[in-house]
């Protein structure tokens, strides 16, 4: 890589192409002044940064010795409560507070639906997502196992159409009742009397547009259509409002190890804020070319026109704080945190969108929203803080301008939300549990304290539903109703929509105003659970239930006493290797970062680093205890390789692990495995990135103690 000198920093050539030949040119800003200031806040927040992660390991550290002189005892709230007082992992709350966030989007503050998360190095995914603001529920009833069984091959089968039109007029039934009789029998949507007439909004250029708890409905009218022909109102289709906000994700989901893919994640966001970023693919035999939607139409009943957004509003996730990237260089040779140049490029390129210089609007608000994950407690939340004010005043924007996401989603953040919520209270724009890197923490918090259950039986977990519950009654006490976002986590298996319907129907239920959903389809159907709910009404019942005591979540979920046979043990080890060997191989060797990777029994499931964390933790965890031998987890890698690699026999791409087990990708997954307990808060991002730059053909040596011993969708 070549690097060149900038304000003292050795910069590589695929930033300094992307920064100043795009991003500074098309801004007018100069490139010195720019450099000037990036190398200040690197000065004044690099050391900053290597302390609060010399703060967690010291944490740990005393927590692992502390378990250990305990481990096989019974679990005393009271003694851990002081205990984690006395070492500043649990700080004291702060007066009660309310946010002070302003200029916040109303799709953030004031609605509720789904939320996307999409890789930011994959453009055509990325334009799915940004698009997914409107999707069909015809085509997303016919085409998955929604209405109970899968779609059908072939042609277009009939009867499953009139099933189709029967459900979605049934949720027509339900968001948009008439006066009198049923949408079934409707014959001119024009004249159609609702019971509540405000819900029509207006005319669009394909028929008309509704409105229920905020969210709009179009119904299609198209008598030329092989559907509408057929209905007696000559409706072609029901378009949902479903996803609402959008998260580009620069962290979990994208293998990004060197400069040239953290300028390659960057040119993607650029795109988007200028609006002009496109995509061509093949598909069916024709090269097909995505771009970014435009808004729609809409005239009112009184003639006077109506816009409404035509993509989701978008945010964008950094990097944590813990990695640090090659593609800038401090003035001792030792590379940036990659956290810190995420905040300045991001927002940087955010100034297009702030400017009105893209194609389209982001933010109506002049807003940019950043996505935090993985921050341990009040005190990496205040260095966001000070960081996204710094990065203001680089940049000449009013104070608070950047919004921030705080991730729920370690340990010592659950345990002290309201203190963290306070800290940046007033940029906070949402708070979300993210359940998958929850687990992975709460094993690695507990690593010495003795082996944790199943994983299966992590879910039903005490510490599980305090956590869930106590997210949200302290976000609503914190005011973040009609402010921000309270979310919830991932439906991680985009084929099974049935189940996702009967399931996530439980999140707007609990005051969420959001939850994750892997694609735009499952958006257009998890919309469906907020007509049926409305939330901020919903927030005003959940309000009134008492917030749950921190005591239950600082249960560590241990399986003291269990005698599990062998076959159970085998069990539990050949489903972990199978799924950090699925997702591993292609994240080290493809540079995949979030893709739908079958599990032991063949389902495709979205995977992400969060998964990997959970399923390396958790057998690194049952072989420190001795519940398996390093034989048993070797002989559970072998076999699962083989396994994954006939589930990847019809890529060609893929290299297959068996059955040599000598490749780079066989080797990290070993190494995260038999070094696990030595990863820092159990995260797989240092041996991944090594490997991957490895393979890549980088000369860097093995991760430090490989010796013997020697992939992803969205987070959450």
């Amino acid at each position: 890589m070549t690097y060149s000198d900038r304000a003292g920093l050795s910069v590589a050539a695929p930033v300094i192409d992307l920064i100043e030949g795009e991003v500074l040119a098309g801004l007018g800003l100069a490139a010195d002044a720019f450099w000037a200031g990036v190398a200040d806040i690197l000065a004044r927040f690099a050391p900053e940064n290597r302390r609060l992660l010399a703060i967690r390991d010291d944490i740990q550290a005393q927590m692992d010795a502390w378990h250990a002189a305990r481990r096989g005892q019974l679990h005393d709230a009271a003694e851990t409560e002081r205990f984690l007082r006395q070492i500043g992992y649990l700080v004291d709350e702060p007066a009660p507070f309310v946010i002070g966030t302003q200029n916040v989007d109303v799709e953030v503050a004031r609605m509720a639906g789904p939320q996307l998360v999409v890789p930011a190095l994959n453009a055509r995914f990325v334009l799915n997502a940004a698009n997914a603001r409107w999707g069909s529920l015809y085509d997303a009833f016919y085409g998955t196992d929604a209405l109970g069984d899968p779609p059908p091959s072939g042609p277009y089968d009939v009867a499953r159409g009139a099933r189709v039109v029967a459900r979605a007029k049934a949720f027509l039934d339900q968001a948009l009742p008439l006066d009198s009789g049923a949408w079934a029998d409707v014959a001119a949507v024009d004249t159609v009397a609702l019971r509540d007439p405000e819900a029509r909004i207006g005319r669009s250029d394909r028929g008309w547009m509704f409105r229920h708890h905020g969210l709009h409905i179009e119904v299609v009218i198209d008598r030329a259509h092989p559907v509408g022909a057929t209905d007696p109102a000559g409706i072609a289709d029901v378009v949902l409002e479903a996803a609402l906000s959008t998260i580009v994700d620069l962290e979990d989901s994208i293998a990004a190890v060197d400069a040239a893919d953290k300028a390659a994640a960057w040119r993607n966001w650029l795109g988007l804020m200028r609006g002009d970023l496109t995509e061509t693919f093949d598909k069916g035999g024709r090269a097909m070319t995505r771009s970014l939607a435009a808004d729609r139409q809409i005239t009112a009943p009184d003639g006077s026109p109506i816009v409404l957004k035509g993509r989701s509003l978008l945010f964008v996730r950094n990097v944590g704080h813990l990695m640090t990237t090659p593609a800038v260089l401090l003035p001792d040779g030792s590379e940036a945190p990659e956290g810190v140049l995420d905040a300045i490029v991001t927002s940087l390129i955010a100034l297009y969108d702030l400017r009105g210089l893209g194609r389209f609007g982001n933010s109506a608000t002049g807003s940019v929203y950043i996505v935090k994950p993985k921050m341990h407690g009040p005190a990496e939340c205040a260095f966001t803080d000070r960081l996204f004010d710094a990065v203001e005043d680089l940049l000449a924007l009013p104070r608070h301008t950047i919004k921030v996401g705080v991730m729920d989603e370690e340990r010592r953040t659950s345990a002290n939300l309201a203190a963290c919520i306070h800290a940046v209270r007033d940029r906070i724009v949402f708070i979300n549990t993210g359940f998958l890197d929850r687990t992975g923490d709460e094993i690695h918090t507990a690593m010495q304290a003795g082996p944790v259950v199943r994983k299966a039986e992590m879910k039903s977990a005490e510490w599980i539903a305090a956590y869930e519950a106590r997210n949200v009654a302290i976000g609503l006490t914190c005011g973040l109703s009609g402010k921000a976002q309270i979310g919830k986590g991932m439906w991680a298996a985009p084929d099974r929509m049935a189940e996702m319907l009967d399931q996530k129907a439980a999140h707007p239920m609990t005051g969420a105003n959001t939850a994750w959903v892997p694609s735009p389809t499952a958006a257009t159907l998890h919309t469906l659970h907020y007509h049926a709910v409305d939330v901020f009404a919903r927030r005003a019942e959940v309000a009134q239930a008492p917030t749950p005591g921190l005591e239950p979540l600082l249960i560590p979920p241990l399986a003291l006493g269990r005698n599990w046979s062998e076959a159970e043990i085998e069990a539990e080890l050949d489903n972990n290797a199978q799924g950090l060997l699925g997702y591993v191989v292609r994240w080290i060797d493809q540079g995949v970062g979030c893709s739908k990777v079958p599990d032991i029994h063949d389902i495709g499931l979205m995977e992400d680093r969060a998964t990997l964390r959970i399923s390396s933790q958790h057998m690194a965890n049952w072989l420190l205890h001795g519940v398996c031998t390093a034989d048993q987890v070797e002989a559970a890698l072998r076999r699962m390789a083989a396994k994954v690699d006939a589930q990847n026999a019809g890529d060609p791409a893929y290299r297959p692990m068996a059955p040599g087990f000598d490749g780079l990708a066989f080797q990290a997954a070993r190494a995260l495995v038999f070094e696990g307990t030595a990863q820092p808060n159990g995260y797989t991002e240092p041996l991944l990135h090594a490997f991957r730059r490895r393979v890549k053909g980088e000369n860097i040596p093995p991760p430090s103690g490989e010796g013997d011993h020697a992939q992803h969708g969205g987070g959450g």
